[in-house]
């Protein structure tokens, strides 16, 4: 007969065991790091074309952003960027070139923008004076 021993029983330990903590912290630390940079925030994605041409001066920017607001921002290429309705925006983009009549306005939209919304600026715009009106696009190639 074979005797068999009898284990003596294991205290529980009340600890909190921390290791697959600080793996799983680590894991998404990893994580983050990695798609940080791919985060784009508030950037404008512009069409692309294959050649365009350079201006001379720094024109007014118009950015139409998809966001829903219906709001867009004012560049006047000084570093001064200012958000606000249309109609506001028209009224600044005439004061501007009452002061140099000869400063082109260019619109910049995301491609994600309804064609609809463009035209509609544009055609407000040159309704109110403002014949040197472009679009602003990305050269294929130079993201």
């Amino acid at each position: 007969m074979a005797t068999y021993r009898k284990r003596p029983r294991r205290a529980l330990k009340s600890e909190i065991n921390v290791v697959p903590f600080i793996d799983v912290v680590l894991v998404l630390l990893i994580v983050f790091m990695v798609a940080a940079p791919m985060m784009q925030t508030g950037q404008i994605k512009l069409p692309e074309v294959g050649q365009s041409s350079q201006v001379d001066v720094r024109p007014l920017q118009i950015q139409i952003k998809d966001d829903g607001t219906g709001d867009v921002t004012l560049n006047d290429g000084q570093g001064k960027v200012e958000t606000m309705p249309l109609e506001t925006l028209i009224a600044e983009v005439q004061q501007k070139q009452a002061e140099n009549p000869q400063l082109p306005v260019v619109i910049s939209a995301d491609k994600t923008v309804k064609y609809e919304t463009v035209v509609m600026v544009m055609s407000k715009l040159q309704a109110e004076g403002i014949k040197q009106v472009g679009l602003l696009v990305q050269q294929q190639g130079s993201k």
